[in-house]
């Protein structure tokens, strides 16, 4: 069944090749959970359905590619200590793996599963999210599986953090032998902390090139607290992306720019750590690919608000309306090697987000209001 979705007072596009299109008084037509034609409301052809949107804004789905749903346990009180003056350091996983490990199959799939919906009401369509809060090689793959069963794409970070009483090097070995062995067959990706406190370089080197050897995708956590190396390397070794980002060198943002390495920029973990936030002004203006994702997770943004996320990019990080819906839905997209979603060209999946607003600059305009009024994926209506 094809539907026609009209009076839609802004349709944002977005195309790798086209560049960004912006529409007034525009139509779209979906058929067989494709967009089939967009243009203006004048010119729509006929469709089985009709939808009216009353001079709505409408987006591309968001595409959050960084993410870790896979967890039980509360670190509330992580984050108030942290606002009340104490330091971010990488050791705070550790407390959910406890946690976790303890909760039951069950417990985990039905957290998985909400965090999924909560996100979708939101407006994201597309979501990559990570093992990671496991550390052995059960934790690991049972997280993983629950992952595969409820999200786009997954990620192996068995390599997120040292587990108490191992030396690094012995832990890296189960990392890229029993462990990836196991998780194998439910990830797509693998991803490594290449930070002070985590793993140095060439830990990190030893991850990506078993995970690649695998045939798996490289991801990389890099220069969050400091510069770690990890953009280096990730850039090195060919990483669809590098996230958090934010101390970076000259050299660091001269090899982003020169490369398909995606710069992943986390607005409301920036705010959560109170970390200077990414640099993403520079990276745009250098030339290099931006993606923005929510990195909801349990211990330093515990958010999955794309909305919350894009606007923060505006207001704080000093990037265009257009730049930051791009880096939202196109970026994040690029960053997982997609081509299907986070655009409305035809032929993509049929993924809309439509906001209660008449355009889209409101996500800014209006900061932590309830703008998502409907989402479809794939042509069909999810929130």
């Amino acid at each position: 069944m094809s539907t026609l979705f009209t009076d839609i007072g802004e349709l944002w596009v977005f195309d790798s090749e086209a560049g960004t299109s912006v529409l007034r008084d525009a139509a779209l037509v979906v058929d067989d959970a494709r967009v089939a034609w967009y243009g203006a409301a004048a010119d729509a052809p006929e469709a089985d359905d009709r939808v009216g949107l009353e001079g709505r804004a409408v987006l591309p789905g968001w595409v959050d590619s960084h993410s870790h749903l896979v967890f039980d346990g509360d670190r509330s009180a992580e984050f108030e200590a942290r606002m009340a003056g104490q330091s971010y350091a990488a050791g705070g996983i550790a407390v959910t793996t406890d946690a976790t490990r303890a909760a039951s199959d069950a417990r985990l799939r039905e957290l998985v599963a909400a965090r999924v919906r909560e996100a979708q009401r939101g407006g994201t369509t597309t979501l990559e999210t990570k093992t990671g809060y496991g550390l052995t090689v059960d934790d690991e793959a049972r997280s993983a599986r629950i992952a595969a069963e409820l999200v786009d794409e997954v990620s192996y970070l068995g390599a997120h953090l040292v587990p108490a009483g191992w030396d690094a090097d012995d832990y890296v070995d189960l990392v890229v032998g029993d462990m990836l062995e196991a998780v194998r067959p439910h990830v797509s990706w693998i991803d490594v902390f290449c930070e002070e406190g985590a793993f140095d370089p060439e830990q990190s080197r030893r991850v990506l090139e078993a995970g690649r050897a695998a045939g798996l995708g490289l991801r990389v956590h890099g220069n969050q607290l400091g510069e770690s190396g990890g953009v280096q390397l990730a850039v090195e070794m060919g990483a669809a992306s590098v996230d958090h980002v934010n101390f970076l060198a000259d050299a660091d943002i001269e090899a982003l720019a020169a490369s398909p390495t995606v710069a992943t920029i986390l607005p409301a973990c920036d705010l959560s750590t109170r970390m200077p936030f990414a640099p993403a002004r520079r990276l745009l203006d250098a030339g290099a690919n931006v993606a923005i994702a929510s990195n909801c997770n349990p211990g330093t943004s515990y958010t999955s608000s794309m909305n919350f996320c894009v606007g923060t990019a505006v207001l704080q990080q000093h990037l265009t309306l257009e730049e930051a819906l791009r880096a939202a839905t196109l970026g994040g997209a690029f960053a997982l090697r997609r081509t299907d979603v986070g655009t409305l060209r035809v032929g993509a999946r049929a993924d809309l987000h439509v906001l209660d607003a008449p355009a889209a600059i409101h996500l800014a305009y209006r900061p932590g209001m309830p703008l998502t009024h409907q989402v479809w994926r794939a042509g069909a209506r999810i929130a």
